[in-house]
């Protein structure tokens, strides 16, 4: 008894040294985009990369009229307020209301300008959103740590929303893709377009849908542009799955739906595969999800590791 609670103590221990020891943004652990540094040549004579640099044509999803409910908890602390249920009815009631609440907050960092005065509505959102967090993750970030993440976030756009499956055994979390536009400041008094790609995680408390962890990735505008192959869904699969580990036979015609593409092929195992993509506002493809079927069955959710093909070489 004694090992097992020292080792739990100690885990516990790693995981809130690691949670508080990453960069984080607007109240989710901030990560890097990542992708593979291989050069490969890909004949794609539709490629235009002036794509790569435009910002977003998208509508905006966060669109919801909230100020009444934060006009009704002005001045409170945030374990003062007690929000209605009716703003957490669905997974994505939640996240358009959380990110619609969020809207017009301003969190001006010193020495970095933009706007003229008062921005937005100021803090004054951010105790209201904080509610829009699950007990267990307000206890791992404080509402003053919480609040510091959102330094030089000027204004805050959901662009992308769209739930996604969940590989890990934890049946209670419903996981949703989001795509997010930013205004920031900047040392030089004006302001600039950030966009940020993440994954929210929610669990029910109750009658609520509540956020139980957030996590971003910056999107990165000069790479795809020069160093294109890992960022194009199809090319993406062609190498990994097919140069890499000599799993793809035939490939089948590329899918698309709005930002949702999908790439399949017929293997070497005789099995089909369908491999998901989103793309992002700088027409950069985020591998999602794969998929198996065997012949005459609907298609499973599965894991396939590419990169250690090249490891097992």
């Amino acid at each position: 008894f004694v090992i097992a609670l020292i080792t739990s103590l100690f885990l516990f221990h790693l995981y809130y040294k690691n949670l508080f020891s990453a960069k984080m943004v607007m109240g989710g652990k901030l990560y890097k985009q990542t992708f593979a540094n291989e050069e490969y040549k890909i004949k794609n004579e539709k490629l235009d990369v002036e794509k790569y640099f435009r910002p977003s044509k998208c509508p905006v999803l966060n669109d919801k009229n909230l100020n009444i409910v934060i006009s009704n908890y002005y001045g409170k602390e945030p374990s003062e307020i007690n929000l209605p249920d009716i703003l957490f009815k669905t997974p994505e009631y939640s996240i358009v209301n959380y990110f619609s609440i969020l809207r017009e907050a301003a969190n001006p960092e010193k020495g970095k300008l933009a706007g003229c005065g008062t921005l937005g509505q100021s803090k004054v959102p951010y105790p209201v959103a904080y509610n829009f967090l699950s007990a267990d993750y307000q206890e791992k970030l404080s509402y003053e740590q919480y609040l510091k993440t959102f330094e030089n976030i000027l204004y805050i756009n959901l662009l992308k929303l769209i739930e996604v499956p969940v590989y890990n055994e934890n049946k209670n979390i419903l996981r949703y893709f989001v795509e997010i536009e930013t205004i920031e400041g900047s040392d030089k008094d004006l302001a600039y377009f950030a966009y940020y790609y993440g994954f929210i995680d929610l669990v029910k408390e109750e009658n609520k849908y509540l956020i139980s962890d957030l996590e971003f990735y910056g999107e990165n505008y000069l790479c795809a542009p020069y160093h294109g192959w890992s960022y194009d869904a199809e090319a993406n699969v062609q190498i990994r799955y097919g140069g890499w580990c000599s799993l793809i036979k035939e490939m089948y015609p590329t899918e698309q739906e709005d930002f949702v593409k999908k790439v399949s092929f017929k293997g070497t195992d005789g099995n089909d595969y369908l491999i998901v993509f989103f793309q992002l506002t700088n027409d950069t493809d985020i591998e999602i999800a794969q998929y198996i079927r065997s012949e005459g069955q609907d298609w499973k959710l599965t894991r396939l590791s590419p990169e250690k093909c090249i490891k097992n070489d």
